[in-house]
């Protein structure tokens, strides 16, 4: 019998006016119980989808189409790849936004619904005054905020580099999570051709195929879940593998992405990629050196890894700021055109 996932942590009854004095410390997982229920959308979805659907309506940009997900009522929800992976099970379309939300109220009672997903739709571009509206200080610079959209749905298992904060505001999520060293037994798909821009696993969990992946017994040892209702939020830290189902025939989901880190640090899959290229197929000892100097220079570096040299002249060695990223990314760039 595989292992049973465990809750994720739980808090009940915070402020949300005291959010912003505990997110920016938080680095694993915990559901926030209520904390937006007083949003005006939540209070609406509460009523009705029809009522959920006429708030978002009165912050269409209207001009601006969202960017929809389909798939037919065979993939079940799933937003995955075709049976041989060289393509998707879905398709993509600009839509206007109030057309959206109009056929997923017109599917709703249906028994086998089409999938219907807009993802990641920037708030400030897409529904102006939403955020005014329907406000959460989170204590963290610049967060992106995002709204999702549809019906019954299910992604894989995936990845982000930013901290994320998710907060439901109308229908039920589930979300799984595993830390991120269940990289080996989650069964990762390519790195570079992916359903939407962030590699997932291949495990269909409604129907975990053991025989074909048997690990996945494993990560399910180390797996959290929790069930989410209108107002409630969960905090899934940078890198956390996250599967999210949308359980109800309207979804609703806002989240905030953000890096506690300077703007003008790179994005670290640039780095495996480069690795990938530079550093995998070298011979085992060649690796082994490699892996000694990463420690040495990145993963175990401290004010002793260049104290020895002297400060003028330690170069990319030094302390990073933009003007250093810059010069880094220059040396970067004229190496890789030799």
């Amino acid at each position: 019998m595989s292992a049973m996932p465990g809750p994720i942590e739980e808090l009940h009854d915070l402020d949300p006016a005291q959010l912003h004095a505990q997110l920016p410390g938080w680095t694993t997982p915990k559901v926030i119980r209520g904390l937006v229920t007083r949003w005006p959308l939540v209070a609406a979805a509460t009523r009705s989808a029809q009522a959920a659907v006429d708030h978002l309506k009165q912050f269409d940009h209207g001009t601006l189409p969202v960017t929809a997900t389909t798939a037919p009522p065979e993939a079940q929800g799933r937003v995955f790849y075709n049976a041989d992976m060289r393509g998707f099970n879905f398709r993509r379309e600009q839509i206007p936004l109030k057309v959206v939300l109009d056929t997923l109220l017109k599917y709703a009672p249906a028994p086998a619904l089409p999938s219907i997903y807009v993802a990641s739709t920037t708030l400030d571009s897409f529904l102006p005054g939403f955020r005014q509206t329907n406000a959460l200080e989170l204590g963290v610079d610049d967060p992106l905020a995002s709204i999702w959209i549809g019906n019954r749905s299910r992604i894989a298992a995936h990845q982000d580099v930013p901290d994320n904060l998710a907060c439901v505001a109308a229908g039920r999520r589930r979300v799984t999570l595993f830390p991120p060293s269940q990289v080996g037994n989650l069964y990762i798909g390519p790195l570079d051709f992916t359903p939407a821009g962030q590699a997932v696993s291949l495990v269909d969990f409604a129907a975990p195929d053991l025989v074909r992946f048997p690990r996945f017994s494993a990560a399910l040892a180390h797996a959290q879940v929790a069930e989410l209702g209108p107002g409630d939020a969960v905090f899934i830290p940078s890198l956390w593998w996250h599967h999210m189902e949308g359980l109800e025939a309207f979804n609703v989901l806002v989240n905030y992405w953000w890096r506690p880190v300077p703007a003008w640090m790179d994005a670290p899959m640039n780095a495996l990629m480069l690795s990938l290229l530079a550093l995998r197929d070298l011979p085992p000892a060649q690796r082994a050196h490699w892996q000694a100097m990463f420690q040495h220079y990145v993963f175990q570096a401290d004010e002793h890894t260049a104290a020895h040299i002297p400060e003028a002249v330690r170069g990319v060695l030094g302390p990073l700021d933009q003007a250093g990223a810059d010069h880094l990314r220059g040396v970067l760039r004229r190496r890789l055109e030799r």
